[in-house]
């Protein structure tokens, strides 16, 4: 039987049981099925920004841990696992069927939605029959062949003649190409930076620019904040790509309500604010703090003195607060 292309070799395995975590408890938090997070575990389900997001966040993780490393010891088992699928799926046929079956569909001038839609399937099940990661079962064959004008038997003829005329080359070549890809770093197709040593560093890269750290969290009548992106959350649409923003859970009480109790507070490091504003008010010099340091901040108006000197204010109870740091606050969002 032909199985799944892996697509996405991850560490997600490794770090579940490294925390002692069962399958079905990891599926219970993500609110996934077991059998998602078992296709996940074996690369052959991707996950979107947001799952993966909320999977480092349940085993408290960062999102470079999920990535396979050309270090990691599980990088070799990836590559052996990914070769052997790829020859058990060419064994059977079932890259040469696939590539028969979209030249066919491009001559038709069909779209792949068209198709699947022609043949009485659904479009994830068709595109997976065209790229050679899924059987095509007895009952579904004459439907198929149907969809195009054939017979079974003449579709499964007009495959065998594209493939001897080496029509069919160009396209499963293609299909190794995007397996070699994964299987060598380095090679330009890719997506595995050298320098970074990460597999699927160009996934990597897309997901960081959508996330933004934590770097603080309530505590008492301050907020403890950490220089640390092992917490990461979406960034709202105009703040994607700003590698200079972080966020804060506020300590709403102290600002009289201003911002509400269930929001997060993004600011930006690069950002002075002026009087009027708000901002986050960091007791240490952000620049030199390290992931190791924890240090108290608050979020807090900007106000001057007589002598124009800019501090920053807090209510319940007032308080005057002069930190070393203070970036403007730049977006307040609901959760």
């Amino acid at each position: 039987m032909a199985q799944e292309e892996i697509i996405f070799p991850n560490n997600i395995r490794n770090i579940r049981l490294a925390n002692g975590m069962k399958m079905t408890e990891l599926a219970r938090q993500a609110n996934l099925s077991l059998s998602a997070v078992s296709k996940i575990e074996k690369g052959v389900r991707r996950l979107n920004q947001k799952q993966l997001l909320n999977i480092c966040n349940i085993l408290g993780c960062k999102l470079s841990d999920i990535f396979i490393k050309e270090s990691d010891d599980v990088a070799d088992q990836w590559q052996s696992e990914i070769k052997r699928r790829l020859q058990d799926n060419e064994n059977s046929g079932l890259k040469i069927f696939g590539s028969g079956l979209r030249k066919i569909r491009q001559q038709s001038g069909k779209t792949i939605a068209q198709a699947a839609k022609d043949a009485g399937m659904t479009l994830s099940v068709y595109h997976k029959i065209e790229v050679g990661q899924r059987e095509i079962y007895e009952n579904e064959i004459e439907p198929l062949a149907k969809s195009f004008a054939y017979t079974a038997d003449t579709l499964l003829d007009k495959v065998a003649e594209l493939y001897k005329s080496g029509e069919l080359n160009k396209q499963i070549n293609k299909v190794k190409e995007r397996v070699k890809s994964v299987l060598e770093p380095g090679n330009p197709m890719s997506g595995i930076d050298m320098h970074s040593g990460l597999f699927g560093a160009k996934l990597y890269d897309s997901a960081r620019k959508k996330l933004v750290p934590v770097f603080g969290m309530p505590v008492g009548k301050s907020i403890a904040f950490k220089k640390s992106d092992k917490t990461m959350i979406v960034a709202p649409m105009p703040l994607e790509g700003h590698k200079s923003i972080y966020a804060i859970k506020p300590n709403s009480k102290r600002l009289g309500g201003y911002i509400p109790e269930k929001s997060y507070v993004f600011a930006d490091a690069d950002a002075t604010p002026a009087v009027g504003d708000l901002a986050v008010c960091i007791d240490a010099d952000f620049e030199t703090l390290d992931s190791n340091d924890t240090v108290t901040a608050q979020i807090v108006s900007v106000r001057a003195d007589s002598r124009g000197k800019v501090y920053g204010q807090v209510s319940s109870p007032e308080e005057k607060i002069i930190g070393k740091t203070m970036h403007r606050v730049v977006m307040i969002v609901m959760e």
